[in-house]
């Protein structure tokens, strides 16, 4: 074949393959439904982030959702999982949102895309990147142009990723969510509009909606389009509502059902009643509206993606790291009675002649019994080198987002009076020569402790742990953590420090003096190196053990006995566990397991001392403790 006809042959399958992208379906906007090729179609949705469940398991979380009767999935997308540095964009692994909505397609679900940069989803800030706040006077969800620019950054390559895949481009992407629940937090129409343009530009061309609380709805929805609702499940009022900020016109859909809660550390389990919800479900369908369940299906907030809840009236508030949620399917996908009573709602309302798909099989659980934890290293063991400063930095001005800090300074006089952290960020442990003298907890709004040094140039120790940064509420602009102020002792503030940064991404390195733990339990030890510190069995330490298995399963470690921490197994970041409850296990899915050899990594900043850890065959995520400081 000659040049020329080369090139135009591939001209011409070049057209056929654009032409093949083209739409080919069409999703509108109808005076009292969704119209898909230009017939009434009704939205039953499940809310499944991609980023908490492991993208081993998507297609059968997927398939799950098929089985329930689910003809929709929608996902947030965390915009500080995408962007974790800036200008450094990840879509690999669990953040791969362009695969999710390909397997979504392939599994013959319909996607809702909830993009927004601020998701709020008990997600740590909301969503936003931390490193938006190392600029002090930078604001947050605002017309600021430093922020715009930012935003306007990230959408133009999260377009690149998802634009292709919406329904008028020959995908499966129905409809795309700009800001969320905007409402809560302003009214500004012209940021809302800035919103819609930067989707626009970005690529998102299709249908475009925002999302309210019934109160909250004339200050939060855009005029000209969709409002949707959330938490209102009277259909009466749902049409009234929408019809109201809607030119008296439909589509009816409410973005956010709740048959479920989160939970915070310190409280009771969250749950609905599921005969309740139901009959809720069976009464919104029944009345032709599109429905979106808030969750389906929760997952887990692995490494230190928890946010946390604080307004005016309600003191500050973290997530667990399980987002079980009381879901339809649990935090191991695992269907609940719910999931076959709505399973029953659903089948109801199916066009003639269709039937739900087969309830896919659970997996398998195990149980581990007597891992033992043969060698650990104490936190102060591994310092590194530390940052100076006359004055305590925040995270934020240390280059550091998540994880921990050690402020250090020495007492150059002997002393007896008030230390007091001025805006301490989230949770503090006191040392004073390496002994621990104090806990001090935000949730409880504790900043200060009666101190003794009974003599000169002692050291002061103060590790502060970002507890999860706000995610919902006025205070979602005041987000820097650690010591975001200053260390007062008898009101003189207290100057040169010494900061040791422990934002534990990875624990490479951090294991450099493990130790035996045979016959050195219950001894002290003296800290490698100049300092001679000898410090007792209750500070900061990592735990570290291996396991063989035969087979694997899901399974759930099993940290009652621990104190508070984080726990790594095969250099996955399980999430936090917390003595205090109610959750007390943590949620390992079968494929971060390996037939062979394991290794568990445990870090535990209230207790010591640990010799052994097990895991069950089920969870616990409703056991509260009162624990005393």
């Amino acid at each position: 074949m000659k040049k020329p006809f080369i090139i135009l042959f591939a001209l011409i399958i070049f057209a056929n393959l654009c032409t093949a992208q083209k739409a080919a379906h069409t999703f509108v906007l109808g005076d009292s439904t969704f119209l898909l090729d230009n017939k009434p179609f009704q939205l039953i949705s499940g809310e499944m982030h991609c980023t908490r469940v492991p993208r081993a398991y998507w297609r059968d979380r997927m398939r799950m959702a098929k089985a329930m009767g689910l003809n929709t999935i929608a996902t947030y997308i965390f915009w500080n999982a995408e962007e974790p540095e800036e200008g450094k964009y990840d879509f690999t692994g669990n953040n791969d949102v362009a695969e999710f909505v390909r397997i979504a397609k392939e599994e013959g679900l319909w996607v809702i895309m909830r993009p927004s940069p601020y998701a709020c989803a008990e997600w740590e800030f909301g969503g936003y990147p931390w490193w938006l706040l190392k600029d002090k006077d930078l604001k947050v969800r605002s017309k600021d142009p430093k922020f715009l620019k930012y935003y306007h950054d990230y959408i133009m390559q999260l377009g690149k990723q998802l634009s292709p895949y919406l329904i008028n481009n020959g995908g499966n992407i129905l409809m795309v969510q700009i800001e969320n629940e905007y409402g809560s937090y302003g009214e500004d129409k012209e940021y809302l509009d800035i919103n819609r343009k930067i989707f626009q530009e970005g690529g998102f061309n299709g249908l475009l909606f925002t999302c309210d609380g019934p109160s909250q709805m004339p200050r939060g929805y855009l005029p000209g389009y969709l409002p949707a609702v959330n938490g209102l499940d009277n259909p009466k009022e749902v049409k009234t509502l929408i019809n109201k900020y809607h030119d008296g016109k439909g589509p009816y859909y409410i973005a956010e059902w709740y048959p479920g809660w989160f939970d915070s550390w310190g409280s009771p389990h969250q749950g609905s009643n599921a005969d309740d919800d139901a009959k809720k479900l069976d009464e919104v369908l029944s009345a032709g509206i599109s429905i979106n369940l808030y969750m389906f299906h929760g997952g887990t907030t692995r490494g230190f993606m928890n946010g946390a809840n604080m307004s005016k009236r309600e003191p500050y508030s973290p997530q667990t790291s399980s987002y079980d949620y009381d879901a339809p399917l649990d935090e191991a996908g695992n269907p609940t009675a719910k999931f076959y009573k709505f399973r029953a709602v659903i089948e109801k309302h199916l066009p003639a002649g269709e039937k739900l798909p087969p309830v896919p099989k659970t997996n398998p659980t195990i149980a581990i019994s007597n891992i033992d934890l043969s060698g650990h290293t104490t936190l102060f063991w591994n310092l590194g080198k530390p940052v100076t400063a006359e004055h305590p930095l925040s995270f934020e001005d240390l280059n550091q987002g998540y994880g921990f800090v050690l402020y250090r300074t020495t007492l150059k006089n002997a002393v007896d009076g008030l230390l007091k952290i001025k805006e301490m960020r989230d949770f503090a442990t006191v040392y004073l020569d390496g002994k621990r003298i104090s806990i001090l907890d935000r949730r409880l709004k504790q900043d200060s402790l009666q101190i003794t040094s009974p003599a000169a140039n002692a050291t002061l120790d103060i590790l502060v742990e970002n507890n999860g940064r706000i995610n919902y509420g006025p205070y979602l602009t005041d987000n820097r953590q650690g010591i975001t102020e200053k260390v007062t002792l008898n009101g003189d503030e207290l100057t040169g420090w010494k900061m040791y940064k422990f934002p534990f991404t990875d624990l490479e390195g951090i294991t450099k003096y493990i130790i035996s733990n045979k016959n050195a339990a219950s001894k002290l030890v003296t800290q490698p190196g100049a300092n001679s510190f000898v410090y007792p069995p209750n500070i900061p330490a990592f735990y570290k053990g291996t396991f063989f298995l035969n087979a694997t399963g899901d399974t759930y470690l099993d940290m009652r006995g621990f104190g508070k921490g984080f726990v790594f197994l095969n250099g996955h970041n399980l999430g936090k566990y917390w003595q205090i409850g109610p959750q007390q296990t943590l949620y390992i899915p079968a494929s971060w397991l390996v037939t062979g050899l394991n290794e568990i990594i445990v870090f535990d900043e209230l207790k010591g001392e640990h010799t052994q850890i097990s895991a069950l065959d089920h969870p616990i995520l409703n056991e509260v403790m009162s624990v005393a400081p």
